[in-house]
């Protein structure tokens, strides 16, 4: 179902009315508005976003680099190009990753990636995708589409090989039609710390959801919408040249922490693609709540879903110090001797009564 709003063109139609209906006063909202720093409204009900500079990025790519005044960090084979940042070359076994400095406390939020993935690889011999994600760990590498495994937060993959399609392949198996997915694939997984991504099965045994999108070597736009409005996910995709948002994953009732940061992460293994990011962009969304509303949405301190059981972490015993370790051996050998010494006390005792019976 598409969106009445897309990442271009509808912002300057509803721009066009407003300034049809009312002419100084609109106009003088407008100018506001151009700034980047006003209210645009994304929806029938009483929703307003605003562009937070702080979490997005746009060329010509200044906020980018290594010091401490970046407002964004370039991670493994990542580097910034003139008309895009590049996470991974159409080259094997690289991996690169873009990541905000600064936390999010924001409460309702919509993140725009502008984003193209292109090779030289034929089909299903490419890969492997990219992710965007929102977790409390930042610039950390891994097998996870270039981020760590066991992640806290939210991530959203946009997987360009069926890893097991082709096992089952190779094992001259076949998917009945309701199971089989087309790639390339969204999906989405929240994950507490506790969950593994299963790379073998391309991560269906944990995901909320998903849809096939066919984004590889195209010659127009695609872009990639995550919503987090009142715990309600919602990732949509304008992949056709339309610039209208199409449905994706649609989940209520995901409880995100606030102040964990944003990022987007690829890499590649034998097979390989350019994984390129055009721009980032965060919107605040500001929305009404009802007084049960806000009883309902207070802050959380760990990802999860509602209706969905994920595993209780268990937090690793601290590692004993050299004085602990010490006591521990000392007590238990005065305990141990002591044990022996007592035994054979009573042992003697019983010898000592044994004889006076046959005497």
């Amino acid at each position: 179902m598409a969106a009445t709003l897309g990442p271009l063109g509808s912002w300057q139609q509803w721009r066009r009315c407003l300034l049809a209906r009312d002419g100084s006063r609109m106009l003088l909202l407008l100018l506001l508005l151009g700034s980047g720093q006003g209210p645009q409204q994304v929806g029938a009900g009483q929703t307003f976003e605003y562009l937070k500079r702080e979490h997005s990025l746009s060329k010509p790519y200044q906020g980018v680099g290594t010091g401490s005044s970046s407002l964004w960090n370039l991670m493994g084979n990542a580097m910034v190009m003139t008309q895009y940042i590049r996470l991974t070359p159409d080259m094997q076994s690289k991996q690169g990753a873009l990541w905000n400095r600064v936390p999010c406390f924001l409460r309702d939020w919509e993140l725009q990636v502008h984003f193209k993935i292109h090779g030289q690889g034929k089909k299903n011999l490419h890969g492997d995708g990219l992710a965007i994600w929102y977790t409390k760990d930042r610039m950390q590498p891994g097998p996870v589409f270039g981020n760590m495994d066991k992640f806290v937060g939210l991530g959203v993959f946009v997987d360009t090989y069926p890893n097991e399609e082709k096992q089952q392949e190779a094992q001259k198996r076949r998917y009945s039609p309701g199971v089989q997915r087309v790639f390339p694939y969204i999906s989405a997984m929240v994950n507490n710390g506790s969950l593994s991504y299963d790379h073998e099965r391309d991560g269906r045994p944990t995901e909320l959801g998903g849809c096939t999108a066919i984004v590889r070597n195209l010659h127009y736009d695609t872009f990639l919408v995550i919503r987090y409005v009142k715990r309600h996910l919602t990732i949509m995709m304008d992949i056709d040249g339309k610039h209208e948002w199409r449905d994706c994953i649609e989940v209520p009732g995901v409880r995100l922490p606030r102040g964990y940061y944003f990022g987007t992460s690829s890499i590649t293994g034998d097979l390989s693609d350019n994984h390129d990011v055009i721009s980032l962009k965060l919107f605040e969304l500001t929305v009404e709540r009802t007084p049960e509303e806000e009883k309902l949405h207070r802050d959380v301190f760990l990802p999860s879903v509602d209706n969905m059981k994920l595993p209780e972490m268990t937090a690793p015993l601290p590692p004993l110090s050299g004085l602990a370790l010490f006591l521990i051996v000392f007590f238990s050998l005065v305990i141990f001797v002591f044990a022996i010494v007592i035994g054979i006390i009573l042992y003697n005792k019983w010898q000592e009564q044994s004889r006076k019976r046959f005497y």
